[in-house]
């Protein structure tokens, strides 16, 4: 499901599962956090196989929950997308290809969003009755705004590469997102590891997540 190629400045995390558009289960995310825990390189890339980078929760996982187990599968998520968003590494996400709910959220996660012409976002969890409760309600509202974060959200629609970087969303559209991963890596990773915290911005996570865990629970009680 993740393959992992490790160099001297740079960790590269390949999520590998083309044939589910790089879905990810309990035990994608657990090993998603867990490689980027351990990366001991000061940059870490994350970026998915075949077409898509991915296309966030496995729905097959998600069609067995209930309230209590979605409860259970919102917090694992949230501590994955936290693991990243609190990492020693820099990580950068290289969006090619469709991006969609909990893939948003992921990308969201990371400190550095790139992505190729190629790529596309959407929220799309409204559209199936739930929503993305890995703590992207608070990513996205900081990355884009309210106004864009709701309209996104509640719409399910799709933007495109260009709208994306428009928004904030991502900071560049470029051929080759591995490109810039390897440009932040060719800097001093000491500054790099002072630096990077003092950028992150998270607000209130305790009391969204909480949120978050608790209404996506309800929703699959429903």
């Amino acid at each position: 499901m993740l393959s992992v190629t490790d160099g001297d400045h740079l960790r590269e995390i390949l999520l590998d599962r083309p044939a589910k558009r790089n879905a990810l289960t309990r035990d994608g995310l657990d090993r998603l956090r867990e490689c980027v825990e351990s990366a001991a390189q000061p940059v870490v890339y994350v970026h998915g196989a075949g077409d898509a980078f991915s296309a966030g929760a496995d729905l097959d996982t998600v069609q067995r929950l209930d309230g209590e187990s979605g409860q259970a599968f919102a917090r694992r998520g949230q501590r994955t997308m936290n693991a990243i968003a609190d990492a020693d590494s820099v990580v950068v996400a290289g969006v090619d290809g469709p991006a969609r709910g909990g893939g948003v959220e992921l990308a969201l996660a990371c400190d550095v969003r790139v992505c190729t012409p190629r790529a596309s976002f959407a929220e799309t969890g409204v559209t199936l009755g739930l929503f993305g409760a890995w703590g992207g309600t608070r990513r996205l509202r900081q990355a884009v705004g309210s106004t864009h974060a709701a309209d996104l959200s509640l719409s399910g629609r799709a933007v495109d590469a260009d709208e994306a970087r428009e928004m904030g969303l991502v900071s560049r559209v470029v051929d080759d997102p591995r490109r810039v991963a390897e440009e932040i890596a060719a800097n001093d990773p000491d500054a790099l590891r002072e630096l990077t915290p003092l950028l992150r911005v998270d607000g209130d996570r305790e009391t969204t997540d909480d949120r978050e865990a608790a209404a996506f629970g309800r929703l699959l009680d429903e």
